[in-house]
């Protein structure tokens, strides 16, 4: 798609976003559109087959959605991971065969890709895991506007792990165009997959 094709899209994006900031009305766009997009990093990390997965040579869908986070979390990671596997559920099997999830785990030292695997399969056996070493890990949310650090450790004896907490889309040109906030609905979720594939169409 050429510069024009791509800024005619972003406009149109733009349009349903700005209602998002009035009252939030059916029909609204919520997520927010980047212009320019983000730079998708790269290199690849290791899916939780063992295999090396880039989030731009290995995402051959339309659309992909992308989420740091770890399955230690006390709190916000479970309530997005829980609203994006019930959006996939929302959506018409032609839309859900469009887009994948991606979970990028911010705590590779206790997120084996075994533990990992069991994690994504509670909430949809479809949904991707990657893990790698944790500079690595870093690098890759840096360019999508990630920030990645270990916190202090728990009376518990273990550790929280402070990410950021946006949800990125990934196009088929290996752009990303829009995100989420963390507070975004299963609904919203499926409302926005099923706008971004039918003006991508």
């Amino acid at each position: 798609m050429g510069r024009r094709a791509r800024g005619a899209l972003l406009a149109t994006l733009c349009l349903f976003a700005l209602p998002a900031c009035g009252s939030g009305g059916n029909g609204a766009f919520h997520g927010k559109t980047l212009d320019p997009p983000f730079s998708v990093p790269a290199a690849p990390l290791t899916d939780t087959s063992g295999n090396a997965f880039s989030l731009t040579a290995d995402t051959d869908k339309p659309l992909t959605l992308v989420f740091f986070g770890y399955t230690h979390c006390p709190d916000i990671c479970g309530v997005v991971m829980g609203h994006l596997a019930s959006a996939m559920t929302r959506l018409s099997v032609a839309d859900r065969d469009q887009v994948d999830v991606v979970y990028v785990t911010t705590d590779p030292a206790r997120d084996t890709e075994p533990k990992l695997r069991r994690y994504l399969d509670h909430l949809d056996p479809g949904f991707i895991g990657l893990t790698g070493d944790l500079q690595d890990i870093v690098a890759t949310g840096k360019p999508l506007g990630v920030g990645i650090t270990q916190g202090e450790r728990l009376p518990s004896g273990g550790y929280d792990v402070t990410h950021g907490t946006t949800i990125t889309a990934i196009d088929s040109r290996d752009e990303a165009p829009v995100y989420w906030n963390e507070d975004t609905s299963s609904a919203q979720f499926a409302a926005d997959i099923h706008t971004l594939l039918a003006k991508g169409s």
